[in-house]
């Protein structure tokens, strides 16, 4: 069994600034990539951010600047600092970890979600 479990969600002002956490744990081997995806009311899921298991980062360009990945490998945890935070980050955010189960199998695992909601 792998858990998946983000935190960090709520309210924030335009222009502020909010902190998400995931953490993966259970019967794991091996982790290739965490990354954030986002769901908007009507909208389909999109991928935020991610970061591989040598570093390597990719953003979507609607929050290049803005948000930070990072993840540290010896707690299989992944956060995400978004910042300058904008009405349209408002979404939905999902924590993924790609990852390999100590009976071998390589699959997806997705968090329930946090709600992100950005307004004055």
């Amino acid at each position: 069994q792998v858990q998946v479990v983000e935190s960090g969600g709520g309210l924030v002002q335009p222009g502020g600034s909010l902190r998400l956490s995931c953490a993966a744990s259970g019967f794991i081997l091996s982790i290739n990539s965490m990354g954030w995806y986002r769901q908007a009311p009507g909208k389909q899921r999109e991928l935020v951010a991610a970061i591989t298991s040598i570093g390597i980062t990719y953003y979507a360009d609607s929050v290049k600047g803005r948000f930070t990945i990072s993840r540290d490998r010896g707690e299989n945890t992944v956060d995400l600092q978004m910042n300058s935070l904008k009405p349209e980050d408002t979404a939905v955010y999902y924590c993924n970890a790609n990852l390999r189960t100590t009976n071998g199998r390589l699959s997806d695992y997705w968090g329930r979600g946090t709600q992100v909601t950005v307004s004055s």
